[in-house]
C-alpha cells in the first residue's frame, strides 16, 4: 500500500464506499476488553512500522475531522481543542525556562 492507494484489505463489493477513517483489516479485541495477561500479545499484533503509524494517524485525523469539522452545524469545540493543544505544546517547548524559576524566592 503506497501513498494514494486503497488498503489491500478493502473490497468495494463488501465494504461499499471507501471511508478514510475506517480500519479495513481484521477485527481485534478492543483495548478495554484486554486482560492484563494478554496485553503483550495484543501489543505484538499492532503494526509499528512507519507506514502503519502513518496510517493510524491518518485514520485518527479523518475520524476527528468528520466528528468536529465536517458537520452541518459546527461548534467552537475544534477551535478550543486546537488552542489547548498548541498551549500544551508551547508549555513543553518552554519547559526548560520554567524549571529555571522553580527554586526562586519571590518574597
Amino acid at each position: 500500500m503506497g501513498a494514494g492507494e486503497y488498503p489491500p484489505e478493502y473490497n468495494p463489493r463488501v465494504h461499499g464506499p471507501y471511508v478514510p477513517g475506517r480500519f479495513y483489516g481484521k477485527k481485534d479485541i478492543p483495548l478495554g476488553d484486554v486482560k492484563l495477561g494478554e496485553v503483550g500479545s495484543w501489543i505484538s499484533r499492532r503494526s509499528f512500522s512507519p507506514q502503519g503509524m502513518f496510517a493510524a494517524l491518518s485514520r485518527a485525523n479523518w475520524r476527528w475531522a468528520e466528528k468536529y469539522l465536517l458537520v452541518k452545524r459546527g461548534s467552537v469545540a475544534p477551535l478550543v481543542q486546537v488552542c489547548v493543544g498548541l498551549s500544551v505544546f508551547y508549555y513543553f517547548l518552554q519547559y526548560r525556562g520554567h524549571t529555571n524559576h522553580r527554586h526562586t524566592k519571590y518574597h
